[in-house]
């Protein structure tokens, strides 16, 4: 429907939606919200996770307003262990990350007093990710290998410019919106994702595409390496079987990763020193320095971890209806009861 009326202002979002009404990049389920909702009530992270959060069950049901496109990109992350994603997109000159999500100014902590010269517009503080500096590298790194995505000195496409001259920003202070894909699979899924806008025109002429494919191939090589950035390894037990869904935790950083089903993860980060552990039920958790350098090159961080006992544990305290277990005595005759539990204990 767009594309016959042009790149006009007002015809590029004819074809925005699908024929059935859908955005489908906004179509995913408002994880954010919830997380925020959770948080105020002091549920995080004990009763509530801030990673691989579930899908609601309200969201999987049959009739619920969700399109067969977004149902298949959700099975689609479900299957497959992503690491890094980018959505290509038109109409803009820029790289937005999560969170996309604005979150409800009730809910938003106060921010501390500014100083009565202080002229900074009064916004809401922005909630960031716990990965917001690496989601401001891995933008960066495509927006500063862009022929003109930074050239920011003749303003936005169509407002002004929103990107501080580096030609990326911060989802929710550009275009809030919630159930984003961005902010899906971060809070969903191992895998941080991005939205790359390639260029103010949604319909370029053919006579236009190699330029645009110039301006933006360089780009594309950058940031795909990025996916090396960081560190990799493999969760195994004490006879070198895999580990699958343990958890991988870095210091500093309140988002966890989940292992694949053969024990083997891939976690990016900047460059640094991190305190980084390993953690599965049933097992005794495992922790280890991981060092990151500059150069492309993920860092080998293997764990082992040994067979805990507190599962055997919970078990006999489960037989003993979550009771304290009576200690025996030594040359104290038990009683007829105590000898039966005992009985039933071993």
């Amino acid at each position: 429907l767009g594309r016959p009326q042009g790149s006009e202002l007002g015809n590029w979002a004819l074809g925005h939606w699908t024929e059935e009404g859908y955005d489908l990049f906004e179509n995913f389920p408002d994880l954010a919200s919830a997380l925020w909702a959770a948080k105020e009530r002091k549920l995080v992270p004990h009763k509530f996770p801030n990673h691989h959060i579930p899908i609601p069950e309200h969201y999987l049901a049959e009739d619920a307003t969700v399109a067969v496109e977004t149902r298949a990109i959700m099975a689609w992350m479900d299957k497959n262990p992503f690491v890094l994603g980018a959505n290509l997109q038109g109409g803009e000159k820029l790289v937005s990350y999560p969170f996309d999500t604005a979150r409800p100014a009730s809910e938003t902590p106060s921010a501390a007093p500014r100083p009565p010269d202080d002229y900074e517009e009064d916004n809401p503080e922005l909630e960031e990710t716990p990965d917001h500096a690496i989601f401001r590298w891995l933008a960066i790194s495509y927006a500063s290998a862009h022929l003109t995505m930074t050239e920011t000195f003749r303003g936005g496409c169509h407002t002004q410019d929103m990107t501080n001259a580096m030609g990326i920003v911060q989802g929710a202070k550009w275009h809030p919106r919630a159930g984003s894909m961005n902010d899906f699979s971060y809070l969903h899924t191992n895998c941080l994702e991005l939205s790359i806008y390639l260029g103010c025109d949604k319909f370029p002429h053919e006579s236009e595409l190699q330029q645009e494919w110039e301006n933006n191939k360089e780009s594309l090589l950058t940031f795909m390496e990025q996916v090396h950035r960081g560190i990799k390894g493999v969760v195994t037990d004490q006879q070198g079987d895999p580990i699958a869904n343990a958890t991988i935790v870095v210091g500093g950083i309140n988002h966890n990763i989940k292992t694949a089903s053969g024990g083997d993860f891939w976690r990016i980060l900047n460059p640094g020193e991190y305190r980084v552990s390993a953690r599965a039920e049933g097992y005794n958790p495992s922790v280890k320095t991981c060092s990151v350098f500059y150069d492309i090159g993920a860092t080998q961080c293997n764990f082992v971890l040994s067979r805990s006992n507190w599962k055997r544990i919970r078990e006999i305290m489960a037989m003993n209806g979550n009771r304290p277990i009576r200690r025996v005595v030594p040359g104290r005759p038990m009683t007829p009861r105590e000898r039966m539990r005992l009985r039933l204990r071993l």
